[in-house]
């Protein structure tokens, strides 16, 4: 399956929730368009998802329909490994190898640790505080050299390579240097709701996000109830959050320039662009929808790809962890 030819992507997504179109602009529906190019891994992160505590009936049930979801979503698993987390112990080992190399003054500087603390002010453990090593971990153990992730995590991806660049300059190359890799359109869907944050499934309003399994009058209802504002051109502008949101989601959900939609839209008002978006958003998510929902009815066929998944990153991730063992010491086993 890999080439060696090929570079490596990795890219992983916490089973703590459904995802939203967020999710799915922002990373996954360009995770099937890069099978061909790259050497590509998938991951479900169950282990970064016990930061926050998770019901563990739901916790497997969402870590299957997540990975219903990535098929779905077009990812094919001859053409690209994909596994669950947990699975492969590599991870949480070298997350402790790299936690020694990374500075608590580096972390420390995280701004979604301080996001997050504020949203769990009963629950801010020592994972919470540690995860962005364990997804330095995650990459860093497949030698991946892009990363495809929405631009909330570009901090994440500038401390995983702060720590392979340390970690190489001690013991010589080890790590590939990795890269994010940024959608050009969609790297940031905020909130229908409040459009000035970014679209999110804990939001406590319902109404700020959109599901990939929710049904099409919900999505409708979702998107002619987005805030805008009162000037009713279809333009962004400063002061227009809410419809520069809804032109960002209407071009990625179309394959349009943001310029071509204002041009599409020009003289028109709100009441026509609301539906519009709405029913385009309806068609892109339509297929995932009801393919993820067969998929969930063949838990074997699942169960067999997170398997062979799993074999195939252990390989991978065992080849990574020996050559960390053994250039700091650790006595071969």
């Amino acid at each position: 399956m890999r080439d060696p030819n090929k570079q490596t992507i990795f890219s992983g997504v916490q089973p703590s929730g459904h995802l939203t179109l967020g999710n799915y602009l922002g990373a996954i529906k360009h995770f099937g368009t890069l099978q061909d190019e790259y050497n590509c891994i998938y991951c479900v992160v169950d282990m970064h998802a016990i930061t926050i505590r998770q019901d563990p009936a739901g916790l497997r049930r969402q870590t299957l329909e997540l990975l219903a979801q990535y098929i779905a979503c077009g990812i094919d698993p001859k053409k690209s490994i994909l596994f669950v987390q947990s699975h492969v112990p590599a991870h949480a080992q070298l997350a402790w190898v790299l936690n020694c190399y990374t500075m608590f003054g580096e972390m420390s500087r995280m701004t979604q640790f301080k996001d997050k603390s504020s949203k769990h002010a009963d629950n801010i453990n020592v994972g919470l505080f540690d995860y962005p090593v364990l997804m330095a971990a995650d990459i860093l153990l497949y030698q991946a050299h892009k990363v495809p992730v929405g631009i909330d995590q570009q901090q994440h991806i500038e401390i995983t390579r702060d720590i392979a660049q340390r970690f190489n300059g001690i013991y010589s190359d080890t790590f590939v240097i990795p890269e994010g890799f940024y959608p050009k359109v969609g790297a940031k869907i905020n909130s229908l709701s409040e459009p000035s944050k970014k679209m999110s499934k804990s939001d406590e309003n319902p109404n700020g996000y959109i599901l990939l399994l929710d049904k099409p009058e919900d999505i409708m209802r979702k998107f002619k109830r987005a805030v805008t504002d009162s000037d009713n051109r279809i333009i962004r502008a400063e002061g227009k959050d809410g419809i520069t949101n809804l032109i960002t989601i209407y071009a990625a959900a179309t394959g349009k320039s943001p310029e071509e939609v204002e041009a599409e839209f020009a003289g028109k008002g709100y009441g026509a662009f609301k539906p519009a978006v709405g029913e385009a958003v309806v068609e892109l998510l339509r297929p995932v929808r009801e393919t993820t929902e067969d998929l969930l009815k063949n838990k074997d066929y699942l169960e067999q790809i997170y398997q062979e998944g799993a074999e195939q990153a252990n390989a991978i991730a065992r080849r990574t962890l020996d050559k960390v063992y053994r250039k700091i010491g650790f006595v071969k086993r």
